[in-house]
């Protein structure tokens, strides 16, 4: 008898995991999907710039990488000619993107060291490069982390504000509307 019970268990919960792992995540998109559960995700390649200005690759740019920042920039300098073009700070498209495929928005990190907007990190960008990330620092730290160097992220849609009562519709409760319902007015 005892060894008829451990097996009605044994086999209970082997079923039961079974079970468990069949029923996961059944109702969601594929794991390779996109937004929509449309086509592959793709996560981008890392930014050269933010590569080359965290040295030790721990996802911080810390103070003395902020310090280090204009001899870190030189590095992507393919050229040699003192600048920085996008092709050298920014990552390449991927090979089987469309030619005129456009490139998502810039970093606040490339916002802030092309001071000019003219897509080109100059020398003089290079040169105060230390300033312009320490401007990024909004909760003066002393470091950068991904939320300030890379900046608001785009959504998927429009984001869905919340009422008064957390609502996501938007709408205040009743009673705050100012007023009785519209249907006893």
């Amino acid at each position: 008898m005892k060894t008829t019970m451990k097996t009605m268990l044994t086999l209970l919960a082997l079923g039961a995991s079974a079970f468990l792992i069949n029923a996961q995540d059944a109702g969601g998109p594929p794991p390779d999907s996109g937004p929509g559960g449309v086509g592959p995700r793709h996560r981008p390649p890392p930014l050269p710039l933010i590569r080359a200005l965290d040295v030790n690759h721990d996802g911080v740019i810390d103070s003395n990488e902020i310090a280090n920042a204009s001899a870190a920039l030189l590095t992507l300098d393919k050229n040699g000619d003192g600048q920085l073009t996008k092709d050298e700070y920014l990552p390449p498209l991927p090979a089987n993107a469309p030619k005129d495929a456009p490139r998502p928005p810039l970093p606040a990190i490339v916002k802030a060291l092309d001071a000019n907007g003219d897509g080109v990190i100059d020398a003089a960008e290079i040169a105060n490069a230390p300033a312009a990330l320490k401007a990024l620092d909004k909760n003066s730290d002393g470091q950068l982390t991904p939320d300030e160097f890379i900046g608001p992220r785009p959504h998927m849609g429009p984001p869905r504000e919340r009422g008064a009562n957390g609502d996501p519709s938007g709408q205040p409760p009743d009673d705050a509307a100012g007023g009785p319902p519209p249907d006893q007015q």
